[in-house]
């Protein structure tokens, strides 16, 4: 009986490690990736040592840590069924990409913005339509 308990504990042990390491690594990408986004200058600022700023910022704190978790493990998932309509449909790559976009892509940590209603929060990622692709591409002088 000891032998199976501690076998038990041992695999919990592993998981719950596995699982901190990848939170880790998905805080620690997230703020590059906010870097690297463009935002229009606001008159208002929201940084500050203001009560309201610091509820704001201890607000957005506890719903990440509620939304984290809930939006990993979706995305992981989708990953994982994604991979498998890939290699399900014969190699069919928009098969995939289309469960992908929806399950990668979105909002992964909330942010005082969020909260405001300033910036939305998207659980499900917006596939990028042709249209919006070809709008954001650099355009060709007329000669």
């Amino acid at each position: 009986m000891k032998l199976y308990v501690c076998a038990y504990t041992a695999a919990t042990f592993r998981l719950v490690a596995v699982v901190l390491v990848l939170a880790l690594g998905m805080v620690s990408v997230a703020p590059s990736a906010w870097s690297q986004e463009s935002l229009p200058p606001s008159s208002e600022t929201t940084e500050g040592g203001s009560a309201s700023s610091a509820g704001m910022g201890a607000a957005a704190g506890v719903s990440t840590l509620l939304y984290l978790p809930l939006k990993a493990a979706f995305a992981i998932g989708g990953g994982i069924v994604g991979g498998l309509a890939y290699a399900f449909s014969g190699g069919n790559e928009n098969a995939a990409k289309s469960i992908w976009t929806t399950s990668l892509y979105g909002t992964y940590i909330i942010t005082p913005d969020h909260l405001r209603g300033d910036r939305p929060i998207r659980f499900l990622g917006v596939p990028e339509t042709e249209a919006s692709a070809q709008a954001a591409a650099p355009m060709e002088p007329i000669r």
